[in-house]
Formats: structure tokens, sequence, C-alpha cells
């Protein structure tokens, strides 16, 4: 029997050293520090100025947004998200308190009646922003000097391209009048299609072209909108007889007195 005590007693007692140990032992990397957390990169959206992690912003052209609705809107300077932004030195401020109240519809290709590539569209945007080689064809050389640009540029593959902010005055009317208002840059926006008279435009160029009139009527729901041969008839056939002007206007559903030259092809 005093056996059997002193058996069950050696056992206990080992097994009491036993949990002794164990607890007084250090666990594997109690006393390693956390891994560090990696800052996130944060970002602000272009429209609104709100911070946001980069991972969750939109980008077009390295700037950021916090929403596709940010994206595709026209900002408080008169810049659309979603286009590319290619700024024209060719630009000034509109006179005091002149906001557009007109859109003219222009065409353009260089050269002249090429662009069946994306050669033509690279051209007009170094024509817009005075670094057109004259020496790349001869019809360069003869407007490499001269000082134009555009709000807006829809290429033959609906992408949008924009030079001048609406807020300011870009360089494309010239001599003009509308309506009995001489110097139509002074209160307009200037839309260039690319292509010539002789071509229709491109289905994804009118698609283009609603959604942009949808956005900038938003702003500007005074709009009015011309050819440039509606303003400079002496000097200008754009944007031709191929423009669908029928379609574009139901399309864009414009009241028809916001066309104040009609629908008629010219």
């Amino acid at each position: 029997m005093f056996l059997g005590v002193g058996v069950f007693y050696l056992w206990f007692k080992g097994q009491k050293q036993l949990k002794t140990k164990q607890k007084n032992m250090v666990k594997p990397n109690a006393n390693k520090a956390p891994a560090a957390v990696k800052p996130q990169t944060m970002v602000q959206c272009q429209y609104c100025k709100v911070h946001l992690p980069q991972a969750d912003a939109m980008v077009n052209d390295g700037r950021f947004y916090c929403s596709k609705e940010h994206l595709q809107a026209l900002d408080e300077r008169g810049w659309i998200g979603s286009a590319s932004w290619r700024v024209s030195p060719n630009q000034d401020v509109r006179l005091e308190n002149m906001q557009p109240d007109l859109l003219v519809i222009h065409h353009i290709s260089l050269p002249p009646g090429e662009f069946k590539n994306q050669d033509s569209s690279r051209h007009i945007v170094d024509f817009f922003q005075n670094t057109l080689d004259p020496n790349k064809h001869p019809y360069f050389a003869e407007i490499a000097d001269q000082k134009v640009s555009s709000h807006f540029l829809i290429t033959r593959t609906g992408e949008l391209v924009q030079f001048v902010p609406t807020q300011n005055r870009a360089w494309h009317a010239g001599s003009s009048s509308f309506m009995g208002r001489e110097k139509c840059n002074n209160f307009s926006i200037g839309v260039e299609l690319e292509g010539d008279g002789n071509t229709p435009f491109t289905e994804t160029q009118y698609k283009s072209l609603t959604q942009l009139v949808q956005k900038l009527l938003s702003s500007y729901p005074n709009l009015q909108f011309a050819g440039h041969s509606d303003i400079a008839p002496d000097r200008k056939t754009d944007p031709g007889k191929y423009f669908d002007w029928e379609r574009f206007q139901k399309e864009t559903a414009i009241a028809p007195e916001k066309m104040p030259y009609g629908v008629v092809s010219r």
C-alpha cells in the first residue's frame, strides 16, 4: 500500500513540475515585433479633390478620379476627365463674365484628305501644340507657323482629345459672325472632327460627339450649334455635306431652336 502511495506521489509531482515548466517556457516569436503595415499610397480626385487610396482610384492619363461619374464629367475648370489632355499654347482667357453659348463643328485632316492611320490624328495634335514638323509633308510647311487650336478633337476611332479648357478661349473660328455677333471665339466652343468634306464621318465619331454634347449641355444649357461654314460662309465649308445634321439633332435631342441654321446637310 505504501509503495502504491509513493508511486502516485512521484507521478503527481512530476506532472506538476511539467506544467510549471511549460508555463514558464517562452513561446516562439513572443518577443518579435509585429510586421510593419505598408502604408497605402493616397491620391487626389482630379474632379472633387477628395483623397483616396490609389488602389481604389480610376486612372486616365496619369490623373486620378474617385468614381466613374467624376471621370466622365466636365470639371469646374472645363476639362473632361475621360478625354486625352494635350494642352495647346494657343489659347487665352475669355472676356470677363463671358460664358460659351455656341458650339462650332469643324473638320480637319493632316495632310488634307489623309486619315487612314494614327499619323493623321498625331499630326493634328502636333499642329495644335505648335510642334508640327514642316519637313514631313509639303503642306505642313505651309501651315507650320499658324497658331490655331480647338477645344476638342474627335478622331476617326472616336477618341476624345482636349486641348483647351472650356472656360478659356480656343483659336478655332477666325473671322466669323453668328446671328449678328462678331468674333465667335469669344463665346464659342470648338469641336474638330477628323475627316474631310468628301467622306462620311464614322459611327464612333457620332457617338463620341453625342456624349460630349450631353456633358457640355449640363454645364452650358444655353448652347446653340452651328458649323464653321455657317459662321464663316465666305471662307469655310466644314463640317461639309457629309455631316448628318439631322442625325446629330436626333441623337442629342437638341431643340430645333438651338440649331438656327437647321438640320439640312450643307
